[in-house]
Formats: C-alpha cells, sequence, structure tokens
C-alpha cells in the first residue's frame, strides 16, 4: 500500500540506517565539535525508534486493510439479505 499527499509525491522516507550509519567530518584544528560518541549513540537511538515506527505502521495498515476487507464482505452480506 502506498501512502502520500494529494499530489502523490513525497519527500523519501528516511531509513533507520540512513541514521545510525550517518557520518559527520571532524571539525578543523582550533573549532568546537561535538562528541563523536554521543552523536552516534544519539543516532543509534533515533534509527531504533525509525525502526520502530516503521514496524508499526506496516502492522496498523495491514490491519487497515483487514478490517476494509471484513466491512467490505459484511456489507455485501448485508445487501444480499436484504434483496429478495
Amino acid at each position: 500500500m502506498t501512502r502520500g499527499n494529494v499530489y502523490g509525491s513525497r519527500p523519501p522516507r528516511l531509513h533507520p540506517s540512513d541514521v545510525r550509519d550517518r557520518q559527520f567530518p571532524v571539525v578543523g584544528f582550533g573549532r568546537r565539535g561535538l562528541d563523536q560518541e554521543e552523536v552516534r549513540q544519539f543516532l543509534y537511538r533515533v534509527a531504533r525508534e525509525l525502526a520502530i515506527l516503521y514496524q508499526d505502521l506496516a502492522r496498523l495498515d495491514d490491519e487497515n486493510v483487514r478490517l476494509k476487507r471484513a466491512l467490505r464482505d459484511w456489507q455485501t452480506a448485508q445487501a444480499r439479505r436484504r434483496t429478495p
């Protein structure tokens, strides 16, 4: 199942590995920088959260398809019961 906006386009989906594997350049001499290990830990945390969200989204998409199918089947059965 595909999702998108009204116009059918969307920005590329950020994948957990995009976050987990992201590399940042080392700052030059005399410049301030970030603790590389702290950044790496944060990126792994964000990647895990993204993976969980994508799993939940896939599960909900499947459930949505199942519920729509069940509703359609029920509506068909109701229409047949009313038709003489």
